[in-house]
Parts: structure tokens; sequence; C-alpha cells
């Protein structure tokens, strides 16, 4: 929403600013509604395109490691960014266009497009520093749980005993959160979101090594995003596709893929 609101003022703006331009000697050679449709367009085809933006940035984060690799990626991110912006921006303009009765030109596509995309991999790679900037801001308000086994706290990605609790860390305080209280995992990024309470802490690893971990204390793998507490199970649902479904004692719904399903059911023997 709040994307929304600025998208809709900067380009509210840039529009009436362009209006300007055009008004400045005189009679203008467009009609006011022109520049409205031309930023319109832009703002909402960047909206549109914010779930898989933001799909790019969750799946490939920044790292210290693979740079070149990272590099490569998000340009080719760009790329396809700004390919669909381009797209879905010149389709609603000529349907505006078409309603009023005119026709859109959006001009030598090889100039255009390398305008375009100039301003798109600018826009992405903004997008991109703020939406991480945002995460990490958050993350620290929420809190990031640490596993306690020892004085020092032992690398995630190991695979040593479970811990028996997980020290979270949120602004000046720390809080014990019991391993036992934990009632489902999530993959999310570089994190591992344990849900506890009603509440989620992050912890940095990932689900296949934070699974292992906690294999011993009761905690199964039953999809490629989610992993279980077996005593915070209620009831399993199984469909005619194979697939599942587990609705956890808190009422959290989870599904259950058929990927794991006959590991999960071996988990309880």
């Amino acid at each position: 929403m709040g994307l929304a609101i600025y998208l809709l003022i900067n380009n509210s703006i840039n529009a009436s600013t362009q209006w300007m331009e055009f008004t400045r000697h005189g009679k203008p050679s467009i009609s006011l509604w022109e520049p409205f449709v031309w930023e319109y367009s832009s703002a909402l085809s960047t909206f549109c395109l914010m779930p898989l933006l933001f799909w790019l940035f969750r799946t490939f984060p920044p790292r210290f490691s693979h740079i070149r690799k990272q590099i490569v990626i998000h340009l080719v991110g760009t790329i396809i960014f700004s390919l669909g912006h381009i797209a879905l921006m010149v389709l609603i303009r000529h349907l505006a266009y078409l309603w009023a009765g005119g026709q859109y030109d959006f001009g030598d596509w090889v100039r255009e497009g390398w305008y375009e995309y100039r301003k798109d991999a600018w826009g992405y790679v903004s997008l991109f520093i703020v939406y991480h900037l945002v995460r990490f801001g958050f993350s620290r308000v929420k809190g990031e749980a640490v596993p306690i086994t020892s004085e020092q706290a032992p690398d995630v990605n190991s695979v040593e005993p479970y811990p028996e609790h997980f020290l979270v860390r949120k602004l000046d305080k720390e809080f014990l959160v019991k391993v036992a209280e934990i009632e489902w995992l999530e993959s999310s990024g570089n994190y591992v979101n344990l849900h506890s309470n009603g509440r989620v802490y992050p912890l940095r690893g990932t689900l296949s090594n934070v699974l292992q971990r906690l294999k011993a204390a009761g905690f199964s793998r039953i999809h490629r995003s989610y992993g279980v507490n077996h005593h915070a199970i209620e009831s399993i649902q199984y469909q005619t596709s194979g697939d599942g479904e587990i609705k956890l004692k808190a009422g959290t719904h989870l599904p259950l893929s058929r990927r794991y399903k006959e590991e999960f059911k071996r988990s309880f023997s």
C-alpha cells in the first residue's frame, strides 16, 4: 500500500511537470490527460511486476560469495523487469488512446527501449537496496534467534545435537525460546522462521540443516518450505492427489507434500 501511494504521488508530480513543460511556450501540442496516462501506465506496470521483483530479491539475496554470479543474475533480472514493464506500459497506453479515439506511438523501439531500460535498471537496483534494508531492519526489531548448546553458539548449519533453547535478541533485550514450543518452521531466503505461540523468530540457516539438528526433538520436513513439530499436530488429512494437509493445535494449516509424505510417516515409527 505504501509503495502504491508513493508511485501515485511521484508519477502525478512527473505528469504535472511534463504538462507544465508543454505549456511553457503557449498552447500545448498534447491534451492534459496524455502525460497522466504516460506516467500512470508506467506506475501501474511497475506495481504489477512487484511480486516478480520481490521473488527475485528474496530468492537471490545479497551475499559476500559468488559476487559475479549475483551480478549476472540481477543483470538478467533488470532486463526481464524492463521488458515486462515496457510491454505492459505500452499496452495500457494503446488501450487508453484507443478509448480516447486516438492512436499511441511509442516511437523507435531501440532508442525508446534503451531509454526505458536505463530508468528501469536504476529502479531495480534502488528497490533491491530498499527491500533488503527494510528486511534487515525488520529482522532486528522482530528478533533473531541463535541456538544455545554451549557457552558459544555453534554454526546453525552444522549437524550437532539439537539445542533445548534459542536465544532471541530483540532490540535491547534477550529472550529464551524453548525448542519444544516451536510449532512449525518456514524457509525464507537465508533464514528459517521459527513459529512459536503466535510469534516469529528468524534463524539464519537453511531449512534442511535446521531440521537435521531438530530431528531428535520430533521435527520433520513436510514440504520444500515447511517443517513441523510432531507434538504440535492435531490432525492430518490426505488428498487423492497424494498431497495432504496438516492442522496444528493452534489452528494453523500446513501443506504436506507427497514428496516428503513417506519420510514423514516413518518419523513416527
